[in-house]
């Protein structure tokens, strides 16, 4: 039993960092209904995780009797989220306003790129785009190479599902004491520039060079914040700022502790990172994990997606687990009373109409007529 087992969500059927955020509302015990559009079956379907633990219906909103369903749904719920374009509820018809008529409770989560307004709010866009100008895209990379993308990670699921999620709980909350419910306006190109903070801190106090990438304390300037290719063409990751741990690092590499004593120096950091890369490579990657283990040198394998579920830290806290056939990261955060849980795997598109339906009170001929109408699939 999770920390939302009681609370209801719908969740507007979608790509990416919406749904991210339903499966972790689900894995924490909320009730999580998908509307669907539709019974195909997109085949990258049977390996997307976000489905975990949700309910499955398929509803034409298109059509007054959908929508009314819909309406239903709402009536219950304590959520509703959605990832269209800014106005595209409110087209069908099934916008906050409308929602929230049924339902002034209801938290209403809105996850865009963009955000509801803006000169951008109605263009196309992907993570690359969102993360471009918040300065985040710009600041990852190598010295006068171009900047590299960061998978989809900071503008889709860091800035964008983390944040609807972190929204909606504090509407929640506020609506447990107010009784009235709020839009979420969760855009990615926000949650991406609250995950600058500290580069914004850093620049203001003088100690970020923002003319180039690839030259400051964390983002691979230093030489003991970066990775480096080890002698089977594998790669380990080093990240010791602390002076302690800078100190474990020099010892156990063996370095000449001499020569990399002044670390701060920037003016010798090129030098000495060529140093270390040099020293580095006279082992395998295994090789200085074994050496490493259990220090606080801040020194780590880097691992493929297929090694690290089998990483001994993260077999032992079952930080991924089998599911529908594939493995796929566990519930996280952890809950010491209310743990969180995978219900189930996920439901194929209109699997749970039926049954949902029936809990809105609509009788077997009701849901018999909706689908000859092709309202419900």
């Amino acid at each position: 039993m999770g920390p939302l087992e009681g609370y209801t969500v719908i969740e507007l059927a979608g790509l990416g960092p919406a749904p991210m955020a339903g499966m972790m509302f689900a894995d924490m015990g909320a009730e999580v209904i998908r509307v669907e559009r539709s019974t195909k079956l997109d085949p990258m379907r049977n390996c997307d995780a976000s489905f975990r633990g949700k309910k499955s219906i398929v509803l034409n909103l298109k059509a007054e009797e959908g929508r009314e369903a819909l309406f239903k749904l709402v009536e219950k719920a304590d959520v509703l989220i959605e990832g269209f374009r800014p106005g595209v509820t409110e087209k069908i018809g099934i916008g906050p306003e409308e929602c929230m008529a049924r339902n002034p409770k209801l938290v209403y989560g809105r996850m865009t790129g963009w955000g509801q307004e803006g000169p951008l709010s109605q263009t196309a866009g992907h993570d690359i785009n969102y993360i471009a100008i918040t300065g985040a895209l710009n600041a990852i990379g190598r010295p006068n190479q171009n900047p590299v993308a960061p998978l989809n990670l900071v503008g889709d699921m860091g800035g964008g599902g983390m944040l609807l999620v972190n929204g909606v709980l504090a509407a929640l909350l506020e609506a447990g004491k107010s009784g009235k419910g709020q839009v979420v306006d969760a855009a990615m190109v926000d949650g991406t520039a609250q995950l600058m903070w500290m580069a914004h801190g850093f620049q203001a106090l003088g100690v970020w060079n923002d003319a180039n990438r690839g030259i400051n304390l964390l983002d691979g300037g230093a030489h003991f914040y970066d990775t480096f290719e080890t002698s089977d063409g594998k790669y380990v990751a080093i990240g010791c700022i602390e002076p302690q741990f800078y100190a474990q690092m020099l010892e156990l590499t063996g370095v000449d502790k001499e020569r990399f004593a002044d670390q701060m120096n920037e003016e010798l950091w090129p030098e000495l990172k060529a140093e270390l890369a040099e020293k580095i490579k006279t082992k395998t990657r295994d090789e200085w994990a074994e050496i490493v283990d259990g220090s606080d040198a801040c020194f780590s394998p880097i691992l493929s997606l297929s090694e690290a579920p089998e990483h001994p830290h993260n077999k032992l806290r079952n930080t991924y687990i089998e599911v529908d056939g594939f493995t796929q990261p566990a519930p996280a955060p952890r809950f010491s009373r209310t743990p969180s849980e995978v219900k189930h795997g996920q439901h194929g598109p209109g699997e749970d109409s039926d049954a949902v339906m029936k809990q809105l009170g609509y009788s077997e001929a009701d849901i018999a007529a909706l689908r000859d109408n092709n309202i419900l699939a």
